[in-house]
């Protein structure tokens, strides 16, 4: 496995698989891999002639006093758990290859990002769809591969892709848990024993919910209601947002009907964590 710290030579490299007429698939990560991001390794391997990892801590999609400088990095740890499920290269740049002096363009999906983390997290998903419109340019993938963990994050780029035309095929994973029903997180390493136990909660109060759809109800605020009690019993739990919105369009329903996205994101500590359902009503 190559390992690739320029955008010289990752372009010579997918140049010449290109010449060869081998496909390209590409699995974009921050690092501190875990087995939700190899399952989409996993996946790539399946489909794809050659498969590229991207392993970067993005700088703009951190906000002001976030965990950027704290965030998890081990590239020869991360490079060994790639490796052992097919990952032909890994490309991992500087930030100063990223961002050279000098550097002022960015990429915005207007709507899609006004909600969720969108609204939490200001100038995220900018920082995002700038480093996603970025890789794509240098690796030129014909698929890539995201974690449904991340909803709203696959809608933004599947949106960016199609209204920019570019020539790479999303593809969407399902969450990874792991076996208690946490979604697997590079985060999930910075929460105590404690935090650990009552994040529980999350998975458990988005299956209740689940529950209630599949029985009947409708009410988009009774399903949340319902979320919001049980998160409330986690003493720890601090909560940033509960919401079910439209699938496509990330806006906040009533009603329920159609494809439905319940997400939410709280706080144990210092560490936030995302969770989400998807359904079909």
């Amino acid at each position: 496995m190559k390992i690739i710290k320029t955008l010289s030579e990752m372009k010579s490299y997918t140049a010449e698989k290109r010449r060869e007429h081998q496909t390209i698939g590409f699995v974009p990560t921050m690092g501190y891999l875990h087995q939700g991001h190899l399952a989409l390794m996993q996946a790539a391997r399946k489909d794809c002639a050659v498969v590229i990892a991207s392993i970067f801590v993005n700088p703009i999609q951190f906000g002001i006093g976030e965990d950027y400088e704290e965030y998890p990095r081990d590239l020869t740890r991360d490079g060994a758990l790639a490796e052992s499920v097919g990952v032909d290269a890994i490309f991992a740049p500087s930030v100063g290859e990223m961002y050279p002096k000098g550097y002022h363009t960015f990429v915005h999906v207007e709507s899609l990002t006004d909600y969720l983390c969108g609204a939490s997290r200001p100038g995220h998903f900018r920082g995002v769809t700038t480093v996603v419109a970025k890789l794509f340019n240098i690796i030129q993938p014909d698929l890539a591969y995201f974690g449904q963990k991340d909803a709203q994050q696959v809608t933004v780029i599947e949106r960016m892709v199609e209204d920019l035309n570019m020539n790479v095929k999303i593809v969407r994973v399902p969450i990874v848990r792991e076996e208690d029903g946490l979604a697997m997180s590079s985060r999930n390493v910075y929460l105590n024993p404690e935090e650990r136990k009552q994040a529980l909660v999350l998975s458990r109060s988005l299956a209740e919910a689940k529950s209630l759809v599949e029985k009947g109800e409708r009410d988009a605020k009774v399903a949340k209601d319902r979320i919001r009690d049980m998160i409330s019993q986690a003493p720890l739990a601090r909560i940033d947002y509960i919401e079910i919105v439209d699938g496509r369009t990330m806006e906040p329903v009533e009603i329920l009907r159609g494809k439905v996205l319940i997400a939410l994101a709280v706080k144990f500590g210092k560490t936030r964590l995302i969770d989400n359902v998807l359904l079909e009503v």
